[in-house]
């Protein structure tokens, strides 16, 4: 199933490249329909909202839930007496609910854009170009070939299916490089002692909701006005 979207993967990426590529398709085919309850959410306090106070609200739910989700787990893995073994395996949960609250996050802001997400290259497009900054909307950029802002609308709206398979191509083995290695830096922080394995995941989760909230600003731009 992915091997389909990102191109065949070559001996040293079949093992760990294909895992993370495993799951952010997993993580895709989650979050997606929960995208609208999401949206549903961020308007419970202010159901009158405007679309820039409901991507302001999306934004501080994800930076939120993001950081508390680290921390947590961090201070879990590192409790005294908890062995090795099962905090690399919570750690190795909360891998895969990071990603899935990062996917939740795009595809939503997407949604209050109105740019298509119904297709799936479409999502994963959303999600990878936003999640590796400054090198997906490069990437997305030169193959489109398309220039200026707001490749969010720009491309992933209008370009077609097939042209948006061999962006994903690329971006897959980008987010394979980027994302598997950072992930690894911090399901190994979260091993350290008590109290600084808290610190760890929740910094370091807050630091990524952080670029990925500017990301996703980068990528659509000002807020449609109704």
């Amino acid at each position: 199933m992915v091997t389909d979207a990102f191109g065949e993967s070559g001996p040293a990426e079949a093992g760990r490249g294909q895992r993370v590529l495993d799951l952010l398709d997993k993580a895709i085919q989650a979050q997606s329909p929960l995208v609208r309850k999401n949206i549903a959410r961020a308007r419970q306090r202010n159901p009158e909202a405007t679309p820039a106070q409901m991507i302001r609200s999306l934004e501080r739910m994800y930076v939120s839930a993001l950081t508390g989700t680290g921390a947590a787990v961090g201070g879990a893995a590192a409790a005294p007496g908890v062995g090795t073994g099962v905090a690399l395996a919570l750690s190795a949960g909360e891998t895969l609910s990071s990603l899935e609250l990062s996917v939740l996050f795009a595809l939503s802001i997407a949604e209050v854009h109105e740019v298509p997400i119904d297709e799936i290259e479409r999502r994963r497009t959303i999600v990878m170009g936003i999640m590796l900054g400054g090198t997906g909307s490069a990437t997305i950029a030169k193959v489109a070939e398309r220039t200026g802002q707001h490749w969010g609308r720009q491309v992933v709206a209008k370009v077609p299916v097939e042209t948006l398979r061999q962006i994903n191509r690329i971006l897959g083995r980008n987010f394979v490089t980027k994302y598997g290695t950072k992930q690894g830096i911090i399901v190994l922080g979260r091993v350290a002692p008590f109290g600084i394995g808290a610190v760890i995941g929740g910094g370091a989760n807050a630091a990524m909701a952080a670029l990925n909230v500017r990301a996703a600003r980068r990528a659509f731009g000002p807020p449609p006005t109704s």
